[in-house]
């Protein structure tokens, strides 16, 4: 029985969890990024994603869907950590592991990791990137930069009521993949 693969946004297979293909330098960058994830509060099942949810009012909810070991999410964990101050007025920032929430994981469509979702006043707030799915944000952001000026604008727009808003994220700083549907 082979092991089952994952595939992360870059459209390249993640190797299986008992397989270690990471290099020595991204190893030891990843381990001073592994520093930052723990700077974010987690949430560890449906029940903890369902209150956060329901419970944060009037400021984004920022649902960083991914793996604590995984080379992207840990990049993207060091910007939404180094944010994470700076927006505590308009954003509250959690990290969820894919394994520990399989029903959000379907439901959302995580099929590539990191994936960032967003909420406002428990409403699932979609953004316009100029890709197919505006559920979502899918990889790491560039720069700190591209992360606030989303935020911001998200938050603006929910404010007026909107449930979609348009990415001020410049088109070459967004990763490109391909949409997967399962079971179609």
């Amino acid at each position: 029985m082979q092991p089952e693969v994952e595939i992360n946004f870059t459209n390249k297979p993640i190797a299986p969890k008992h397989q270690s293909v990471i290099d020595r330098k991204t190893r030891e960058t990843a381990t001073s990024w592994t520093k930052m994830s723990l700077f974010l509060p987690k949430l560890t099942c449906k029940k903890d994603i369902d209150e956060a949810i329901k419970g944060v009012a009037e400021k984004v909810l920022v649902l960083r869907f991914g793996r604590d070991e995984d080379s992207v999410c840990l990049q993207l964990d060091e910007i939404l950590s180094k944010t994470a101050h700076d927006l505590s007025n308009m954003a509250s920032i959690y990290i969820i592991d894919v394994e520990k929430a399989p029903i959000y994981t379907r439901y959302f469509d995580i099929s590539y990791i990191p994936s960032t979702v967003f909420f406002f006043n428990g409403q699932h707030m979609k953004v316009d990137y100029g890709s197919p799915d505006h559920t979502k944000f899918v990889g790491s952001f560039k720069t700190k930069q591209d992360f606030m000026d989303l935020i911001e604008v998200i938050y603006r727009g929910a404010m007026r009521g909107k449930m979609i808003v348009q990415s001020p994220i410049d088109p070459q700083n967004i990763p490109k993949y391909d949409l997967l549907y399962h079971g179609i």
